[in-house]
């Protein structure tokens, strides 16, 4: 059971990366470019922030979580070396 979930992952794995693989032409008018159209109109219309704020929102949560999580752990192996 185990040998198909490695052969599963392998597969899924090497689907995924050539799929990432992919490669588009580079013209010469991209070398020039210094604005970045989206992030200019994302700046413009003021949801920049609204997506910096759902960043750190959720950094912050996942920080949260994993200090919580680790108290827990910590915690939980005090109480096993008592009972020892």
């Amino acid at each position: 059971m185990k040998k198909i979930k490695y052969v599963l992952v392998f597969a899924v794995l090497m689907v995924s990366l050539g799929l990432s693989a992919q490669k588009t032409e580079i013209a010469e008018e991209d070398y020039s470019n210094t604005q970045i159209e989206m992030a200019d109109s994302m700046r413009a219309d003021g949801k920049i922030y609204v997506l910096v704020a759902i960043i750190v929102t959720l950094f912050a949560g996942f920080m949260i979580y994993a200090i919580m999580t680790e108290r827990k752990v910590k915690k939980l192996e005090k109480s096993l070396k008592e009972r020892e």
